[in-house]
């Protein structure tokens, strides 16, 4: 066994050595750049004879790899792997900032942008920058005005397919995430996560710009645009912009003359549920003076 641990063959370019030649002759294609393996099917060529067979499982359509749990298939190895951590539930990535871990490494780089408040990914359009280029592509619709995820069941369209697929449930009546401290369920996981933080106190959506915190990313979302001053959301009958949804909302009764909030001691209805409250004073203290 101990030829096995020789490793006789030395590169001319730099000091690592092999076991094999072979092994040694597909190492010295990094110092020559020769890509021998030439695919049929496109151009692409490759150094290596592993990334060339890999690479003709995307013309093929071709997924050796299955899971032993469910019925999915993948072209590679390190894929079947990330993926059986949903099964066994494994989170080998650890944040060194708190005690939060990941199934993915790619999960773990992005949560750390949040302690060091990297945002690397800016649009061209505005001031707005992104921890990741999923957001910063879902924010360039606010500017192209983009939804493309349809609904099958109504009229509704949304920039982002989480988003889609959220509203969906409204439909079906499906609310698969469950707190495990209450009995509340949720939608959608984001939900489920910002109401847990509401449990335990926790804030774990830093602001990078200030130093407050918050225990929904929503919230940060919103708060950073006091920052920025951003204001994505646009009346369609003036031109006044918002920074807060709801805020829109409220506006837009303006033109539809919409008064949702009805005082139950009286007829009267309001466009604000503000405007309501205060309204209802006036009753409270009629009636401390009577």
């Amino acid at each position: 066994m101990s030829h096995m641990r020789d490793k006789p063959h030395q590169c001319s370019e730099c000091e690592k050595k092999y076991t094999y030649k072979s092994q040694l002759s597909a190492h010295q294609r990094v110092h020559t750049g020769a890509k021998p393996y030439s695919c049929s099917e496109c151009q692409k060529c490759f150094t290596h004879r592993s990334n060339f067979i890999r690479h003709q499982r995307s013309h093929t359509g071709e997924k050796p790899f299955s899971c032993s749990e469910c019925e999915k298939t993948f072209t590679q190895t390190t894929n079947l792997r990330r993926h059986q951590r949903i099964h066994t539930g494994a989170k080998p990535f650890s944040c060194s900032e708190c005690e939060k871990s990941f199934n993915q490494h790619s999960s773990l780089m992005i949560h750390q942008r949040r302690h060091i408040g990297e945002r690397p990914f800016s649009c061209s359009e505005c001031d707005s920058c992104f921890t990741i280029k999923s957001d910063l592509m879902n924010h360039w619709r606010l500017h192209t005005g983009e939804k493309p995820f349809s609904c099958s069941e109504c009229e509704k369209c949304f920039r982002r397919k989480s988003h889609l697929t959220a509203h969906q449930r409204v439909h079906t009546g499906e609310k698969l995430f469950s707190c495990s401290d209450c009995d509340k369920s949720f939608t959608n996981k984001r939900e489920l996560n910002d109401h847990q933080n509401g449990h335990t106190g926790e804030r774990p959506f830093p602001c990078s710009e200030c130093d407050k915190s918050f225990g929904r990313y929503t919230h940060l979302v919103k708060h950073f645009r006091t920052h920025t001053g951003e204001k994505p959301y646009q009346c369609t009958e003036c031109e006044k912009s918002f920074s807060q949804k709801i805020s829109l909302t409220c506006h837009e009764r303006v033109h539809t003359g919409e008064k949702p909030f009805r005082c139950a001691e009286c007829d009267k209805s309001f466009s604000r549920q503000s405007h309501l409250r205060r309204h209802q004073k006036t009753h409270k203290r009629a009636n401390m003076n009577l």
